[in-house]
C-alpha cells in the first residue's frame, strides 16, 4: 500500500462481524489524488454463514461503517459475496473498481479468483456507468464549483473511455492524462493540497467534459467488448464453494 496509508489498515478485516473475503482501498487514493486530509474508502466483500441465508432469517447483505482511529477517518463498506457477484453482473463500475484495486488490504484465495473472474463481467454496457456517474458529478461541481468533484468528472470519463477501448480497467487518473485536457495535473496537485478547496479558475471547462462524454458515448458504441457478460456461471459456483467452505 502507499505510504500514506496507515499501516493498521490491515487489522481491519479481523475487527469485523463477518469474515472478509478481501478489502480494498477506493476513493481518492484509487484515483490517483489523495489528499493530506482524505479519509480511507475500504470497500469489500463478506461472507455470511450458510444458517443466515439458507434459513427463515437472513443475514446482512450490505454492512457500512465509518470510524476515525489516529486522526484518519475510515469508512468500510462490504456486500455479501452472493450480493457483490450479483452486482459485477449488473454492469456496475463501482464493484468492478473495487475488486480489481491494486491497493489491496485483505485477500484470499477466492479474492484472487473472484479478481480473474472480473473480466468476464466487463461488456460495452459499462459505459452506461461511466456517463451517468460523470453527469452527477458534473451537476455537483456547477452547483459547488469543489475541486473534488471536477475531478471525479474528469476521472470517470477517462476511465470509461479507457475501459471501452481496451477491455482494461485504470481507475487512477494519473495514468489517463491523455484523455483529458492539458491542465489536469495542475488539478491534481491542487486537489492534493486540500481535499475540499475550490476548484481553480481555467478556461474551456464545460466543453473539454463535453468532448470527453462525446468521446466515452463514441467509445462505448464502437467497443469490441461483449453485450453480456460470461461469467455469470462461474461467479455462481464461487458463491457457492465459499460459503460451504469448500
Amino acid at each position: 500500500m502507499p505510504d500514506e496509508l496507515p499501516a493498521w489498515l490491515a487489522e481491519v478485516a479481523g475487527e469485523q462481524r463477518y469474515p472478509l473475503l478481501f478489502s480494498t482501498v477506493s476513493g481518492a487514493h484509487l484515483y490517483g489524488f489523495p489528499s493530506v486530509d482524505s479519509d480511507v474508502d475500504l470497500r469489500g466483500a463478506h461472507v455470511l454463514p450458510v444458517e443466515e441465508v439458507a434459513g427463515l432469517s437472513h443475514g446482512p447483505e450490505t454492512l457500512e461503517r465509518t470510524w476515525t482511529r489516529d486522526g484518519v477517518e475510515v469508512d468500510l463498506v462490504t456486500h455479501d459475496l452472493a450480493k457483490f457477484c450479483r452486482l459485477l453482473l449488473g454492469r456496475n463500475g463501482y464493484v468492478l473498481e473495487q475488486v480489481l484495486s491494486p491497493l489491496v488490504v485483505t485477500s484470499s484465495p477466492a479474492h484472487e479468483e473472484l479478481a480473474a473472474l472480473a473480466a468476464g463481467c466487463v461488456t460495452r454496457h459499462h459505459a452506461h456507468h461511466y456517463l451517468g456517474f460523470a453527469r452527477t458529478q458534473w451537476r455537483l461541481f456547477l452547483k459547488t464549483l469543489q475541486l473534488k468533484p471536477l475531478l471525479y468528472t474528469f476521472r470517470v470519463l477517462a476511465t470509461g473511455t479507457h475501459l471501452m477501448r481496451t477491455g482494461e480497467l485504470e481507475a487512477d487518473l494519473t495514468r489517463l492524462y491523455a484523455y483529458g485536457p492539458a491542465y489536469l495535473p495542475d488539478l491534481v496537485a491542487a486537489k492534493r493540497s486540500a481535499e475540499h478547496g475550490p476548484a481553480p479558475s481555467t478556461t474551456g471547462l464545460e466543453a473539454d467534459v463535453q468532448r470527453m462524454t462525446a468521446e466515452l458515448e463514441q467509445a462505448g458504441a464502437s467497443s469490441a467488448l461483449p453485450e453480456r457478460a460470461t461469467a455469470g456461471e462461474a461467479l455462481h459456483d464461487l458463491v457457492v464453494r465459499v460459503r460451504l467452505g469448500r
